[in-house]
């Protein structure tokens, strides 16, 4: 019981020296550490500097009594916290509910028993320790909470992007697999197209830029694709762009996605292209046709993986390997100024050219046979025989349309085919009835034949899937303008 005290403060405070000597005697004996004022206005100052665990507080006091002391200490962020005893020799109840209103917990009436008081004092220490160790605890819990509030919270953002961008991804699958107009596999047995396909070998292994170019219906889409699934990211998405099928103002939200209210009809955050293509591959279709001011964006992508979605103030990191393909002549875009030249040099690292059908025309056969056994099932139809005749015909067009213009034409071949032989009609004819010019001719008039054939082939559709502005590779407002202005009109 000696040592019951050590390490405890208890400020005593009583203008009465008997009361004091008493109360200081018995608590040094118990090892208390013991502090004396004689009245409020010390008790405060001493309370708030040494900061007792418990003070014994007389009611009766000259000037300050106990009641106004306890009612300053209790108000006082610095002391509220330590626990009061009143000491009194008035046993009146109204007094002692007064002295619990104004905040003590506890009262020790005079004369004192020494026991009693000894008794309440360890009791009221207790409750204080305990009172500590629950606030610690309360305290812990509450940073534990926070800490695991705000793991979940991160946790749950991160699921909500993986959700996000799982969905635009699956969105964007599922429109791929509609799509029909692409080859199931490469056919040939050209020489100087296998050439192509070594170059595809061996850039495929690494992580370089790749510009394919070529005449559009080419296959430049068929050699991308050759290359990401010959490369290592072939478990990964591919993803595909066409810079010339939408409007100037849609591309860069495509390309980097937006932020939900980040301009008028953005009603919810969107994937871009790039983030849907990370650790995969993204192929820039028709890149040249990329408006100027979008360039330094995607040059600033290719240089340091970094991008923001229109709207967005947070930089993503993006590990794309690009691809991309342009029919027009970059080297004169650049010198027009409709083209960045350090862009052109980024994607330019690894360029693969693709080669016109008219340049490899021993792939026709083949390829005629593949149209067949592609698109003769949706249409119904069984080709076993295929005319020498019409392989003659075809062999002897120049193709102005290239692969994609073949594909047309055995697809509407197997259209009037009425048996299991291939009949190629007389359609094809017609179009190569269209005036040659003799000698040489203007770049207008060359330009004018050409748009004139490829109408032709399409029976005058401008537009959409198989038109002859997806042939020619142009955007069909800007066929249109070329057709106005080189006075062709559908006859």
């Amino acid at each position: 019981m000696d040592s019951i005290g050590t390490g405890r403060t208890i400020l005593i405070v009583d203008d009465m020296p008997n009361n004091i000597s008493v109360l200081y005697e018995t608590l040094t004996r118990f090892k208390y550490k013991v502090l004396v004022a004689r009245d409020g206005k010390s008790a405060i100052e001493q309370a708030q500097l040494a900061q007792p665990d418990l003070i014994l507080l007389d009611v009766m006091m000259p000037g300050m009594d106990g009641f106004e002391t306890c009612r300053r200490l209790k108000r006082a962020d610095t002391t509220q916290a330590i626990p009061v005893l009143f000491m009194t020799a008035l046993a009146e109840t109204i007094d002692k509910v007064n002295g619990f209103n104004m905040g003590a917990v506890d009262y020790i009436t005079k004369p004192f028993q020494l026991q009693e008081v000894l008794a309440r004092i360890n009791t009221h220490l207790a409750l204080r320790g305990l009172q500590r160790e629950l606030q610690v605890a309360n305290a812990l819990l509450e940073q534990r909470v926070a800490e695991r509030t705000e793991s979940l919270s991160k946790a749950l953002a991160e699921v909500e992007q993986l959700k996000n961008k799982l969905q635009a991804e699956n969105t964007y699958l599922r429109e791929e697999i509609k799509q029909t107009s692409n080859f199931e596999e490469i056919v040939s047995q050209s020489k100087a197209f296998g050439k192509v396909l070594r170059q595809v070998e061996q850039v495929a292994p690494t992580t370089t830029s790749v510009l394919i170019l070529g005449e559009s219906g080419t296959g430049k889409e068929l050699l991308a694709r050759a290359v990401h699934n010959r490369s290592s990211r072939r478990n990964k998405t591919l993803v595909k762009i066409n810079c010339a099928a939408l409007p100037a103002t849609l591309i860069e939200s495509e390309l980097f996605g937006h932020e939900k209210g980040a301009f008028t009809g953005a009603t919810a955050q969107k994937i871009g292209r790039f983030e849907l293509a990370d650790g995969g591959t993204i192929f820039l279709d028709e890149i040249g046709e990329m408006p100027i001011d979008l360039q330094a964006k995607l040059l600033r992508v290719l240089q340091e993986g970094e991008l923001e979605r229109v709207g967005g103030t947070k930089t993503l990191k993006v590990n794309v390997r690009v691809i991309a393909a342009t029919n027009r002549d970059l080297d004169k875009e650049i010198s027009d100024g409709r083209f960045r030249e350090d862009l052109y040099y980024r994607l330019n690292v690894f360029p693969i050219q693709s080669l016109p059908l008219r340049e490899r025309k021993e792939d026709i056969p083949l390829l005629v046979r593949h149209f067949c056994t592609k698109h003769g099932p949706g249409i119904g139809r069984q080709i076993d025989v295929i005319p020498p005749d019409v392989i003659d015909t075809l062999m002897e067009y120049h193709w102005p349309g290239n692969i994609r213009e073949l594909e047309n034409v055995v697809e509407r071949s197997l259209i009037i085919s009425s048996g299991r032989k291939l009949e190629l009609g007389d359609w094809l004819r017609r179009k190569q009835s269209v005036p040659k010019p003799t000698g040489l001719i203007t770049m207008e008039e060359a330009e004018r034949n050409h748009i004139l054939a490829v109408l032709e082939h399409t029976r005058w559709k401008v537009s959409g899937k198989n038109g002859a502005a997806e042939i020619l590779g142009m955007i069909p407002t800007t066929l249109d303008s070329r057709m106005k202005k080189l006075g062709i009109q559908r006859p």
